[in-house]
């Protein structure tokens, strides 16, 4: 049985991304949980954008967002009556234009809390501009890490009692070490399959796994790379893997909905992120499946991936230093598994759903 809420709070979260990532999966799951402990919960999103099809589907109310900057006043106006008329206590936006329209709204409502949450690591060039939306127009900042918690502090002097860090917790029931495990590549038993499980972004690191890749096999280690998720560089990658002839040994396998299964499949997951990266879920789901990880050290990569603790550590984009995690992760055997052992006990002791929901409520 879900964890009740302290209080049935009226909860309503606003997301203008179209895609599908790890930040609109930490959307749903903060939704659908606090549903589940009682909570009347509601969805603001573009009706063609991702999370608006999967919430709905999940049976989270959802509701139309128009976010073009020439209606701004309009909806603005439109969104605080809804706020007003469905007695909003939390409004939690997620983007930057989803941020302005619902901070403004949320301000003319009244809402008695608007939270702002950020998942990735950027800079802002016009911060006194930015300021805005995390301090007029939010009463409390919410990040996925330390770092970003860091920065936002350091940018935008903002005091401890401000902001807080809530990394996204994920179901270790669904996430375990046991289960089954899918086939992902045929004809090669017995080879080591290595993979990234992301979508498919520009600061993911594809070009620094696949050169890995090239420089693992041109040494003779026998390998299988599997490259998971889609997204606008799917066609970098592929040209990609056809400038290095690795047609034979990585496989591109779009976007899957069994990642549980993936990653039990996987002898090494690897998290080449070289910017933009808060917590990676997909690190967090490995740890708790005890699957081996190598991380670069960016944004809170290394939070969760503590080299020598819970896997492996390099400096983005250095190839060199990859492919030498990824052979240690492989012939070291018993340091793996140690590391798999401590990665799926932190994962129980710091990110379960319910740890994650539970500090939300005691923010509420």
């Amino acid at each position: 049985m879900p964890t009740p809420a302290q209080r049935p709070w009226r909860i309503a979260h606003s997301e203008s991304s179209l895609g599908w990532g790890g930040q609109e999966h930490r959307v749903l799951a903060e939704l659908t949980g606090f549903q589940k402990r009682g909570c009347p919960v509601w969805l603001l999103a573009p009706e063609n954008a991702v999370v608006f099809q999967r919430a709905k589907a999940a049976g989270v109310p959802v509701v139309p967002l128009n976010v073009s900057r020439l209606l701004l006043p309009l909806n603005v106006v439109r969104l605080a009556r809804w706020l007003r008329r469905e007695r909003i206590e939390a409004l939690n936006p997620h983007s930057s234009r989803d941020g302005w329209l619902l901070g403004l709204a949320g301000r003319l409502a009244r809402v008695p809390l608007i939270l702002r949450t950020r998942h990735i690591d950027v800079d802002y060039p016009n911060a006194w501009v930015s300021r805005h939306a995390f301090t007029t127009l939010a009463d409390h900042v919410l990040t996925t890490s330390e770092k970003i918690t860091a920065h936002f502090q350091e940018i935008f002097d903002l005091p401890d009692e401000r902001i807080s860090t809530v990394p996204t917790g994920i179901d270790l029931e669904r996430f375990s070490p046991d289960g089954p495990r899918a086939e992902l590549v045929k004809g090669a038993p017995g080879v080591p399959l290595i993979g990234m499980v992301s979508v498919l972004r520009s600061w993911k690191g594809h070009t620094t796994f696949l050169q890995a890749a090239r420089q693992l096999l041109d040494t003779g280690f026998k390998a299988r790379f599997v490259i998971v998720g889609d997204g606008p560089m799917r066609p970098v990658v592929t040209q990609e893997i056809a400038a290095l002839k690795l047609n034979d040994a990585v496989t591109l396998l779009g976007h899957r909905e069994d990642v549980p299964e993936v990653l039990r499949a996987l002898d090494v997951l690897v998290i080449a992120s070289t910017r933009h990266e808060g917590v990676p879920q997909i690190g967090l789901q490995a740890l708790a499946t005890k699957t081996p990880v190598v991380g670069s050290d960016v944004g809170g990569t290394p939070e969760i991936i503590r080299d020598g603790e819970t896997g492996r550590n390099f400096p983005a984009e250095d190839v060199g230093a990859l492919a030498r995690a990824i052979r240690e992760s492989l012939s070291e055997t018993d340091a793996t598994r140690r590391m798999c052992e401590h990665g799926r006990a932190r994962a129980e002791e710091h990110h379960s759903l319910d740890a994650m929901l539970d500090r939300l409520d005691g923010i509420y």
